[in-house]
């Protein structure tokens, strides 16, 4: 199926490209098609079909952008109305109360971070707006955070497939590695910026 969608992306008119990219990189955190097929994935066919000519790079880019925000969005209002629902549902299930336990707890302490740190991980770009609702950050908090990671996600991988052509499946692999290397550099700094708050707090009382 994912084989089939990706030849279908490929060989599609410019303006059919536009949409199916732009479909997938808002139905990732609307929808949930995260669990299912990553948003990079079609990001990085967009940017292959960019490279050879036969659509607009700049115009790719500024749809991926809109239409992960938008896509977030929504996934952070379904998660604001219907949380509890959604974590009843098939698909909540299949994820199992303990990770959703754990990305809520994470959500708690880190908020805005989280969201833009989470961009870059699969699963979390298809959860992580959900869990902002369901925890009630402020939307402002979120759309900042989710227009800095979406902004800067967007663009990398469009460009990636850009530059990588033909060699798209060898830039998806590269990107899937810099990708854990980048959530585990963001975990860390908010680790650390943690711990010095708890510091000062301590001195400060002290």
């Amino acid at each position: 199926m994912v084989g089939q969608l990706i030849h279908a992306v490929l060989t599609m008119p410019a303006w059919a490209v536009y949409g199916a990219v732009a479909a997938l990189a808002f139905g990732e955190s609307a929808a949930f098609v995260g669990l299912v097929l990553p948003g990079e994935t079609a990001l990085l066919l967009g940017g292959v079909v960019a490279a050879s000519g036969r659509i607009s790079l700049p115009v790719m880019v500024v749809l991926a952008i809109v239409a992960a925000v938008v896509g977030d969005s929504v996934g952070y209002e379904i998660g604001r109305v219907g949380g509890l629902a959604m974590r009843g549902s098939r698909a909540g299930r299949f994820i199992g109360a303990a990770r959703w336990d754990r990305a809520e707890t994470f959500m708690t302490r880190h908020g805005g971070w989280a969201v833009f740190g989470g961009r870059w991980v699969g699963l979390m770009r298809a959860l992580v707006p959900a869990l902002a609702g369901m925890t009630r950050m402020p939307y402002r908090r979120f759309l900042l955070f989710n227009v800095a990671g979406a902004a800067l996600w967007a663009t990398a991988v469009v460009l990636g497939g850009y530059l990588a052509g033909a060699s798209w499946q060898r830039a998806q692999a590269y990107l899937g590695q810099a990708s854990v290397v980048l959530a585990i550099v963001v975990a860390g700094v908010i680790a650390i910026a943690v711990a010095g708050r708890w510091l000062m707090r301590r001195r400060a009382k002290a």
